[in-house]
This record gives structure tokens, C-alpha cells and sequence, in this order.
């Protein structure tokens, strides 16, 4: 059985993996919102159209920065839930076979019905 650490790393890397795809996920996503606005900006706004080369590809890059941020948070507190969940299904499946060992399994199941 691994230990508390082992498994503790494997949870952080895993959690690591999850945040980092939802991080690529939520950076195409809203780069694409970006990159339609752009255009948007550029067929309709003479002011876009001034700006330079640089600040425009700053413009492109904070949507994508903003879009991975927002995602990878939402990703790890989706994974942490389901962690969350897993450990309380685990603990009580243990505390039930306990209960089973203990005081035996109740015989009548089937007379419920």
C-alpha cells in the first residue's frame, strides 16, 4: 500500500496535469474570442486599426492569459471536488465493511421486498 506521501504526490501531479488542460483548453477558447473581436474591432473601429502591431498582439495575449486563468481554476475545482467525493465514498465503503465485520451482514435483505 503507498504511503500518505505517495499518495499525496501522485493527487498533486494529477491535479497539476488537470489544471494545466484546462489551462490549454480555456487559452484556445478565449484566444478565439479574442482574435474574433479583433477582427471585429479591425473591419469596424478606425481606432483599432491605428494601434500598433504590438499592442494588439498585447490585447490578443491578455484574453488568452484571462481565458487559461478562469479554466485551469475551474478545471482544479471540479478535480478537487470529485477528490473530495472519492475520499468520502472510500472512507465510508471502509466504515461499512468495518460495520459488516463487526456485527455481521443483515440476513433479511430480501425480505424487504
Amino acid at each position: 500500500m503507498p504511503s500518505a506521501s505517495e499518495t499525496k504526490h501522485a493527487e498533486a501531479a494529477d491535479a497539476s496535469w488537470e489544471a494545466a488542460r484546462g489551462a490549454m483548453y480555456g487559452a484556445a477558447k478565449w484566444g478565439v474570442a479574442s482574435a474574433v473581436l479583433g477582427g471585429l474591432g479591425y473591419g469596424l473601429s478606425p481606432i483599432y486599426r491605428g494601434l500598433t502591431i504590438q499592442f494588439k498582439v498585447y490585447i490578443q495575449m491578455s484574453g488568452m492569459v484571462l481565458g487559461s486563468m478562469i479554466e485551469a481554476d475551474s478545471r482544479l475545482r471540479e478535480y478537487e471536488a470529485a477528490m473530495r467525493m472519492r475520499r468520502r465514498i472510500l472512507r465510508d465503503e471502509a466504515m461499512w465493511k468495518s460495520f459488516e465485520q463487526q456485527y455481521g451482514k443483515d440476513d433479511d435483505e430480501d425480505d424487504d421486498a
